[in-house]
């Protein structure tokens, strides 16, 4: 646990201490968010986060590489999530600048998810009916709908001052922790890779975070929102392989199944209002990819609520519905549900009191 959290801490620094140097880059090459009218931001913005995100991995790679245990973890699976990470921000550097269409970024997305396959990061089986192995064909599909699928989820929610980088962050949490316990009190040794992959994206959102916080001073960018995306995502599909579907039994079908359930826990939020956007705009007739300013955090604003306060409700409600069924899987089902009210009770509370902001 030590060489995770010096991991997280170095991915934090490097975020931190980087971000102001690449928000000059992005001032000084034209990557500025100017005010539009679905907007929430009132002064146009530098974008490119992703950028200091992806150099704060990069260094941490190199860095703790050369941890005892840690570097075990940087093998095959983590140097092909590294060039799929690559090839995101790149993309998304293009799209911060030049605004891409739709099925330009779609077609990036889908070819990052690509790169995974060639690394063997995909999934492999699904829990129907007991077990079912999957026909790489149809596994390979299936990875590329769930990276493609989270990526836009963190990029729907990437529309308020903070909010994707603490959202993130919970999930990351979440599934560090599950990962982590899996090898520890499970020994799927090789569960090391998603561990390292969720340490360093909890610490770039922490490091960002005070950059990107109301009133933000840079924007993550889809440079930003993909890459998160595309950790997250490919966190879950490489935990996926390390699990023997043999194992699963009675005792044991919790920890087992929950790598393909987790994901979408902990991005229950960002998921949701990815599928309310896309339904919203089929039935006006627009396309999926047509941006609206009806986004869950759009409402909140629109109820009367601060930015600082919109961000914590989301937190809370992606905390509620993440942290019980990561504590479901390795403990009683009771502290799952006292996890869970608390949570909720905190919820309504933060609801109706005003939150100050933070800086």
């Amino acid at each position: 646990m030590r060489e995770y959290l010096v991991t997280l801490l170095i991915s934090a620094a490097l975020c931190y201490l980087t971000t102001p140097l690449v928000r000059n880059l992005a001032i000084r090459y034209g990557a500025v968010a100017a005010i539009r009218g679905r907007d929430i931001h009132t002064t146009p913005t530098a974008r490119w986060g992703g950028v200091a995100m992806w150099m704060s991995m990069a260094v941490t790679f190199l860095i703790v590489n050369h941890l005892p245990l840690v570097g075990k973890s940087f093998g095959h699976e983590s140097q092909g999530i590294f060039v799929a990470a690559t090839v995101i921000v790149l993309l998304g550097m293009a799209d911060d600048r030049f605004q891409l269409d739709a099925l330009t970024k779609l077609a990036g997305q889908v070819f990052v998810a690509s790169i995974l396959l060639l690394y063997g990061i995909q999934i492999l089986w699904l829990p129907i009916n007991g077990v079912i192995t999957l026909p790489p064909s149809i596994g390979q599909l299936i990875t590329v709908l769930v990276v493609v699928i989270t990526i836009n989820a963190v990029n729907f929610i990437d529309g308020m001052d903070g909010l994707a980088a603490g959202i993130v962050a919970i999930a990351g949490i979440a599934f560090f922790a599950f990962a982590y316990l899996l090898a520890v009190d499970y020994g799927f040794s090789r569960a090391g890779a998603p561990s390292l992959i969720t340490a360093v994206l909890v610490g770039i959102c922490i490091g960002f975070m005070p950059h990107n916080a109301h009133p933000a001073r840079i924007f993550m960018g889809d440079s930003g929102s993909m890459f998160l995306g595309l950790l997250l995502a490919s966190a879950a599909i490489t935990l996926t392989g390390q699990v023997d579907p043999n194992a699963i039994s009675a005792e044991s079908s919790g920890p087992t199944l929950l790598p393909l359930l987790l994901p979408f826990a902990v991005l229950a939020i960002p998921l949701a209002d990815l599928l309310l956007a896309v339904g919203r705009r089929v039935r006006a007739g627009k396309s999926p990819f047509a941006p609206d300013n009806q986004h869950l955090h759009h409402r909140l604003l629109s109820a009367g609520n601060s930015q600082i306060k919109t961000a914590f409700i989301l937190y809370l409600w992606t905390a509620t519905i993440a942290f019980p069924v990561t504590v479901l899987a390795f403990a009683p089902w009771w502290v799952a549900v006292l996890t869970a009210v608390v949570l909720i009770l905190t919820t309504i509370v933060v609801s109706k009191q005003k939150v100050k902001a933070l800086v």
